[in-house]
């Protein structure tokens, strides 16, 4: 168990600095080729701090464990908002543009929205089967067909916006071998982290679904926590909004649709409606707090903390 608990460890240790790498190199590249700063923001920040859950949500769906993706998703989703956007404007309320009232938070609760659906669809019909199929998969690409659908938009308004190559940390063939070796390494630390993460769960007799929400979910969202909290705490409140609205939707979209497309059906296991509702409430939550004041303020942040604490014991007492 000792062996497991470290190389755990090390498999976050190492996940979470290659996805920081990940970020920084990704970021280069773009700005090299003059793509505007908000779409970098949106796409490659996000994409690299959810980086983590990609890998790990390939590594379990092809080893047919599907219940660790499942999990992850559904963990990184509550904890990106309900912990992190809680936390942040805790230290400092959160101001929020109307482009984002108006567009992304809508977005991002149709889809979280659309996918509850998918997952609670037995109570609607009990003839259906209990499971995430393909089809469910290619819908939840289809939905993030209108997320690039959107940032295409964004590129066309902001073609004025102008990006200065002195900006760049290093040049493009550095950050294209940095990038390709981060990969490779959030590949083998996800290997690590879930073969131990089952044999952890196995040798104290509890279920990989708590293992999953605590362990690996709080584990692999540090990079978002590091990026949203120190983005909030210098008042780049676009960037903390936009980091979690665009990985919570590559998230569900990519994240668990990709892999369903490819592998197939997942069953759905040990999740039932209270799961489904703190995924929910995390993002209309963050919707009416936002277009409330435009702001989401210290004692809304509080709340969020309180909603998530509430969820966690839940999920430990099994009520």
């Amino acid at each position: 168990m000792i062996n497991s608990v470290g190389l755990l460890i090390i498999g976050f240790i190492l996940i979470i600095k290659a996805a920081d790498i990940l970020v920084d190199n990704a970021s280069n590249i773009a700005l090299k080729f003059k793509v505007p700063k908000m779409l970098i923001a949106l796409t490659i920040v996000s994409f690299g701090t959810c980086a983590p859950e990609i890998a790990i949500s390939f590594t379990s769906i092809s080893s047919k464990n599907g219940m660790m993706a499942l999990a992850n998703v559904i963990g990184s989703c509550v904890v990106n908002v309900l912990l992190i956007i809680g936390l942040s404007a805790f230290i400092r309320p959160i101001k929020i543009k109307n482009l984002t009232i108006k567009k992304e938070l809508p977005l991002l609760f149709i889809i979280t929205t659309g996918f509850a659906v998918m997952i609670l669809d037995t109570l609607f019909n009990p003839a259906t089967s209990d499971i995430l199929s393909r089809a469910d998969g290619i819908i939840l690409m289809l939905m993030f067909s209108m997320f690039v659908f959107y940032l295409i938009k964004m590129v066309r308004n902001k073609k004025d916006e102008k990006i200065e190559e002195s900006s760049l940390k290093s040049n493009i063939w550095v950050s294209s071998l940095y990038l390709l070796l981060s990969i490779l390494v959030i590949v083998f630390s996800s290997d690590l982290i879930v073969n131990n993460a089952i044999r952890l769960a196995e040798n104290l007799n509890i279920s990989e679904k708590i293992v999953t929400m605590v362990a690996i979910v709080i584990g692999t969202s540090l990079p978002e926590l590091v990026m949203t909290v120190t983005a909030a705490k210098k008042n780049e409140f676009e960037m903390a909004i936009g980091n979690i609205i665009g990985t919570n939707i590559f998230n569900i979209c990519i994240v668990l649709g990709l892999p369903i497309a490819i592998f197939g059906d997942l069953k759905l296991t040990n999740f039932n409606i209270i799961d489904i509702l703190a995924l929910f409430l995390s993002s209309g939550l963050l919707y009416i707090f936002a277009k409330s004041e435009k702001e989401i303020t210290k004692k809304e942040g509080i709340i969020m903390m309180l909603v998530f604490l509430s969820y966690y014991i839940y999920l430990f007492i099994g009520i």
